[in-house]
């Protein structure tokens, strides 16, 4: 689960694990996998560094590491 921030302020967590995209528009848009777009306050890279935290701390980083290797291998 991340935490972001809405243009209003407000703070919420999001699974990021549904997230399918994000881009800046300028301002920072993330595509869920179900459609639905969610506009941030911080940045796509910020966005991005905190779902990489998130996949570290669920151990989601190294078994996608080890799936990259094995189609390199093949």
């Amino acid at each position: 689960m991340v935490i972001l921030t809405r243009l209003n302020n407000q703070s919420f967590t999001l699974n990021a694990i549904y997230i399918e995209q994000i881009q800046a528009f300028p301002d920072t848009t993330i595509t869920l996998t179900n459609g639905k777009k969610l506009v941030v306050k911080e940045t796509e890279q910020e966005v991005a560094t905190r779902i990489e935290h998130f996949y570290k701390r669920i151990g989601l980083i190294p078994f996608l590491k080890a799936q990259e290797s094995r189609k390199e291998e093949r």
